[in-house]
């Protein structure tokens, strides 16, 4: 066994591993014994959450409709958890921390479901009125059945016919395929089953009335489309030998076709997921801004049977526990808490939204986006007294109602661009944006204004901002590039 005074001699060995200048090779093993041995203290501070806090979490990221299915599976799955009476004060009165006051919603307006007979099913209803070989129908109700929902047909007549063959078991060739294919490009409305936008717009052409106008657009369609698309008039005229007149005539009724004849194919009005079920609603009442939760939640408090058999437990001398003692407990506790959570994530809620109204006021009572100021977190975490992380997870996905609209809550969220100047309020990326729009609204469609223009005219206005950031806010609105927005 190596001395304690030989460690020393040991650090001239070389590093760890290596062949040791003394020694025989029997006392390699302790060399490399020593060195495992080595013990590291290390200091490390860190935060971890208790259970409380992570349930309090999860709450708060929440949305409205998410948060009511939370509530109804947390009465669901703790018989402690229960609804109030609301002919019982006097319980409220017993244990007030236990309730939570019931949250307002806003009557949100029903629309009836749209029993109107589908696209998919006036296709079928038309198929079934040909008089159709049995394979061909069946073929063609497949096709209908693999349109996408603006009435496309991206399959080639190659893979349908595999499809066929796999789904409907019956082996076609390729022809027959195709025979039925023309059969579902036949219906109404004219352009379903098109390919792509070029064909679509060209099988709406071939259904019309042959006269000059309709020849015409068939022409820009079959042999000007790629300048069509990069609306080049010039070029058109050019190109097929059109006047000004003709030339408008056609481009006219090609922009009067529709480019999805089947966007109502499967489309279902009730669908949640083009609902937005707003979490606050901010209303202007004589003057006086007032704020609410939108949410569905009961006034919760904890079964009377459990707060019986708590009290019963407490009057019991301490010992053995009975049975069944651990699990009344837990519910007791878990029911305890989650109210008081609830409460505390509802009251968190309200503190942000209150912050929020307070410094975007102007924005609330007069709908001007102008009147937006330069908003981040920590702006509302120096009201609140809340954490940035608690004020990111409360704004994240979330939605107010006002009276003109239904916003994220991000959209009040803003930087300010450039210096503010002196008696000047500082913009916004949000002012910007709503400068850019009321540009291109009002810009000559003839001529639509460049991003470089539009960057020009903002620096005349005191703006210091760059092209690109002009191209970034522009396409955040929806706003496409000048030359989409040219009018032929």
């Amino acid at each position: 066994m190596v001395a304690t005074r030989d460690l020393k001699s040991l650090a001239h060995c070389g590093r760890v591993g290596s062949s040791p200048t003394f020694g025989t090779d029997a006392t390699r093993p302790i060399v490399y014994l020593m060195a495992s041995q080595n013990l590291e203290l290390t200091q490390k501070t860190g935060l971890r959450l208790s259970q409380q806090q992570l349930r309090f979490v999860r709450l708060l990221e929440l949305n409205a409709p998410e948060l009511d299915e939370a509530v109804e599976q947390e009465l669901e799955d703790n018989p402690a958890l229960g609804v109030s009476e609301e002919d019982a004060p006097e319980e409220r009165e017993l244990i007030p921390w236990l309730h939570l006051p019931r949250a307002h919603r806003e009557d949100i307006p029903f629309t009836p479901a749209d029993d109107s007979e589908s696209l998919y099913d006036q296709l079928l209803l038309q198929l079934s009125e040909r008089n159709l070989d049995a394979d061909i129908e069946s073929a063609a109700r497949f096709i209908i059945g693999s349109l996408d929902t603006n009435g496309y047909l991206n399959r080639s007549i190659r893979d349908l016919t595999d499809d066929i063959a796999f789904g409907e078991g019956l082996i076609l060739t390729e022809e027959r395929v195709r025979e039925a294919v023309d059969i579902v490009r036949r219906l109404d409305p004219p352009g379903i089953a098109a390919y792509d936008l070029q064909d679509c717009l060209r099988l709406q052409l071939e259904a019309m009335p042959r006269t000059e106008i309709v020849t015409d657009a068939l022409g820009i369609i079959n042999d000007a489309y790629d300048a069509f698309t990069m609306k080049h008039r010039h070029r058109i005229m050019s190109q097929l030998h059109l006047s000004e007149q003709r030339a408008s005539a056609a481009l006219d009724l090609i922009l009067s076709l529709n480019p999805k004849p089947g966007a109502a194919l499967g489309h279902d009005p009730m669908d949640a997921s083009n609902v937005i079920i707003p979490d606050f609603v901010v209303s202007n009442e004589d003057g006086n801004l007032t704020i609410s939760l939108n949410n569905r939640i009961p006034e919760l408090r904890i079964e009377k049977s459990f707060e019986q058999a708590m009290r019963d437990l407490e009057r019991t001398p301490k010992g053995k526990p009975a049975k069944g003692t651990e699990f009344i407990v837990t519910r007791y506790n878990d029911a305890r808490d989650f109210i008081r959570i609830l409460s505390q994530r509802q009251q968190t809620m309200m503190a942000v939204m209150s912050a929020i109204v307070k410094i975007q006021e102007e924005y609330f009572r007069t709908e001007d986006i102008y009147r937006l100021k330069p908003m981040m977190i920590k702006n509302i975490a120096d009201i609140t007294g809340y954490d940035l992380s608690v004020i990111s997870r409360v704004t994240s996905n979330k939605f107010v109602a006002l009276p003109w609209g239904v916003f994220p809550l991000r959209f009040f969220f803003s930087d300010s661009i450039g210096e503010e100047k002196e008696g000047t309020d500082a913009a916004t990326n949000r002012k910007i944006e709503a400068s850019i729009a009321q540009m291109v609204e009002k810009e000559d469609k003839k001529h639509p204004l460049s991003d470089r223009r539009i960057m020009l005219e903002l620096q005349q206005e005191g703006y210091d901002i760059s092209r690109r950031t002009v191209a970034k806010y522009r396409d955040r609105q929806g706003i496409p590039v000048a030359r989409l927005r040219k009018v032929l």
